[in-house]
Parts: structure tokens; C-alpha cells; sequence
């Protein structure tokens, strides 16, 4: 364990007492919680309804299959986010066709987006890499022009607004991910939010093993006094969350301003102490921006530096136990991917420079001014030591 980890997550005393009182009460799956979750989520991102599930992965794989995407169709999405994001497409059979990402927003590059679409897309998964929604007003007017759904990756954005309108109200259905480095946590779990109430009632049947469901009462129809609990409409999936989960959810959600204003307060102290290191390159998202949502806090080494000299730094800041990584790694050079889908190195530069030269440094809402300062000096040594380096190599 770091010192000072990369990531930690924030629960307060309200997060135990609602989880205890899940424990007491009896009730621990497909119950009132899961209920007001779904309601509050979809409330925030100003969508009509929530489904919860057990991970944005499976929401993101809930989303495709309720869409019939499926063997011979193509999806279109990023290279540089979690895999997840790919996986997904994998998943129900279909095809991941990827559009390499601005240099800026990180995001993927709707210059390039419309030359990537065929008769076999089918739909786009756009991400919010690292919280930053820049872009995703583009790719959804692009979308709806050529008739393709837009699914919005929101797992990494909860909370934040673009032109005023929140991550998470961009396109046909949108997902979050509440793993415990996210701006709020279920420990495990995630959302789907969407204005469809057919595809939330597909996606309802689908997470709960292909039951019916019924739209006054959810998925508790579904009930072995009805005899419906052993009726399968369909093939579906084990993706429910439980009322554990969704007690923390609700408290977490109810916290989300006062967790966002503290990500805000990390990612400017680390603004302010890193400006003038111009071997860095710092995230473009405004950290005195109101309608921000920090998920991480990423640099990268100025483009004269290579992949060699990012490894190690971060393993001189863990040698000081400082918890820090490289975010992303390209998706299309994972292993599985090169060996089964004939991805390799080239294939988006962009996507490939910007990885090779990533640091994710520690992030989340407790880190105090003492700790970013020992943070921000020591990677200021290292920067040092590789500068002289490279000025050797120049000479």
C-alpha cells in the first residue's frame, strides 16, 4: 500500500448507517433502494429513468444487446479509455471500429468520425475521458444526422455539464460506472439513464436473467408468489445491484456537489504547483470550472520524452510511494486485440503518443495540500533528472 495511494474512496458515517439499515431490514435485493437510486440518477441527469446494474460494463453491454446490435454490425468508438468501453462491442458480437482522439480533449475526434461511418455502423459509443465532456454536442448532432444511436460513456463524468446540459442527458442512453475511484461509488455498480422507456424496460428484463417486467412495479412483479420468477422472456444476465449497493449509491448521490467541489480544490492545487513545468503538459479541463467533474488528475511529458522516460518516473514516485499510473494504454495494442481483431502499433498515432507519455497522479477528495505538495516536488525531481537525461542524449 502507497502512502499515498492513487485513488481513495470517501464514505461517511450517512454511507454506513444506510448500508446497516439495508442489513437490518431484511430486504438486500430488487427493493425501495435500488428504486430511489434509479429515480435520483436519472433526476441529476435530467433523464426520464434509471436502470441500475452491477458495473458501467454491463450497462454499456445491456444498452447494445437491448439495441439488437449483434455479429456482422460495427460499432464506432474511441482507442484511448478503459477497456470497458470496447469490450462492450466485443461482448454481443459486433465490431469495434475505432476513431483515433484530439490531442486536447482526449476525447474522440469528431473531425475524424463521420469518414469512419458505414452501412454496418450501428451505433457510437462516445467516452468522457477523464470527466471532460468536450465534444459530445458534436458527435451527437453527427449521430442523429446519419441515424445512428449515440450511447454516452459517462462513467468517468457524473456530475459535470457541457453548454449547460449534464453528462449523462447526451444521446439515445447513457452510463455511469461507480467503481470506488469514481466521483461517487456503489463499491461496485453502475447506471444506465435514458428518455427510451422501451430500451429501459429491455434493459430492466435483460439484467434481471430475461424476466418480464412491469412498468408500475419494476422488477419486483417478478416474484415467486406470480410464478413469473422462473418466466424468462429471453436470454439475460445476472446485472442486478443490490439494495447493499444502491443504500450507498443514494447517500454518495445526495453528497455528489460537496465530493465535486472537493475534486476541484485537488486538481487546483496540483494546477497551481505544476503551470510552470513546461515538461509537462497539464489537463485542459478548467479546474475553477464550476460545471467540471474531476475523475482523475492526468499529466503527460512533453512530446520530446518517450514512453521509456514516463516509466520511469512513475516508478521512481512509487520507489517514494507515491500511487500513480499510466492512463490510459491503447486498446488497440491490448494483446487480445493485436492477436484477434489485427490491431498494431500506427494504427492512431495520436492515441499512441499521448499513451506512451501519461502519469495519473494520486486523486481523490481527502488528498490534503501537504500531501500534493510532497506529490508535486518529487515528481519535480524526477522531471529534473529526466531533462538532464535528454539534454545528454541531445549533446
Amino acid at each position: 500500500m502507497s502512502d499515498i495511494p492513487l485513488s481513495s474512496p470517501d464514505i461517511s458515517d450517512a454511507e454506513i448507517d444506510a448500508v446497516a439499515a439495508v442489513l437490518r431490514s431484511g430486504r438486500l435485493s430488487i427493493g425501495p433502494k435500488q428504486d430511489l437510486f434509479e429515480q435520483q440518477a436519472a433526476a441529476r441527469c435530467e433523464r426520464s429513468t434509471g436502470v441500475a446494474v452491477s458495473s458501467g460494463t454491463a450497462g454499456l453491454h445491456l444498452v447494445l444487446s437491448a439495441l439488437g446490435i449483434g455479429p456482422g454490425d460495427e460499432v464506432i468508438t474511441t482507442p484511448f479509455s478503459f477497456i470497458a468501453s470496447s469490450n462492450c462491442i466485443l461482448m454481443v458480437g459486433a465490431t469495434p471500429v475505432f476513431v483515433d482522439i484530439c490531442p486536447q480533449s482526449l476525447n474522440l475526434d469528431p473531425r475524424k468520425l463521420e469518414a469512419a461511418i458505414s452501412e454496418k455502423t450501428k451505433a457510437v459509443i462516445a467516452v468522457e475521458v477523464f470527466g471532460n465532456p468536450r465534444h459530445l454536442d458534436t458527435i451527437e448532432s453527427i449521430a442523429r444526422r446519419h441515424e445512428i444511436p449515440l450511447i454516452e460513456d459517462a462513467c468517468e463524468g457524473l456530475g459535470g455539464r457541457l453548454n449547460g446540459r449534464p453528462i449523462g442527458s447526451f444521446g439515445r442512453a447513457s452510463v455511469f460506472g461507480f467503481y470506488p475511484n469514481k466521483q461517487i461509488t456503489t463499491g461496485e455498480g453502475g447506471m444506465i439513464v435514458t428518455d427510451d422507456d422501451r430500451l429501459a424496460e429491455m434493459c430492466r428484463s435483460l439484467r434481471n436473467q430475461g424476466r418480464a417486467t412491469n412498468t408500475d412495479a419494476g422488477d419486483r412483479v417478478s416474484t415467486a408468489n406470480t410464478g413469473s420468477w422462473l418466466a424468462h422472456d429471453r436470454l439475460g444476465y445476472n446485472y442486478r445491484l443490490s439494495e447493499i449497493n444502491a443504500a450507498l449509491g443514494c447517500v454518495q448521490l445526495d453528497r455528489l456537489d460537496e465530493m465535486l467541489t472537493q475534486r476541484r480544490r485537488v486538481a487546483h492545487a496540483y494546477t497551481q504547483r505544476l503551470l510552470d513545468h513546461h515538461d509537462l503538459i497539464l489537463p485542459c479541463l478548467g479546474d475553477d470550472d464550476p460545471d467540471s467533474s474531476w475523475f482523475v488528475y492526468v499529466v503527460r511529458l512533453a512530446p520530446e520524452y518517450d514512453r521509456a522516460a514516463r516509466d520511469r518516473v512513475i516508478a521512481a514516485l512509487r520507489r517514494h510511494e507515491i500511487g500513480c499510473s499510466n492512463y490510459f494504454p491503447p486498446i488497440h495494442l491490448q494483446p487480445f486485440y493485436q492477436k484477434q481483431l489485427g490491431f498494431s502499433a500506427g494504427d492512431f498515432p495520436i492515441t499512441e503518443s499521448i499513451s506512451d507519455r501519461t502519469i495519473a497522479l494520486p486523486f481523490f477528495n481527502q488528498l490534503d495540500e501537504t500531501q500534493i505538495e510532497l506529490v508535486c516536488q518529487t515528481l519535480s525531481v524526477m522531471l529534473q533528472r529526466e531533462r538532464l537525461l535528454l539534454d545528454d542524449d541531445a549533446a
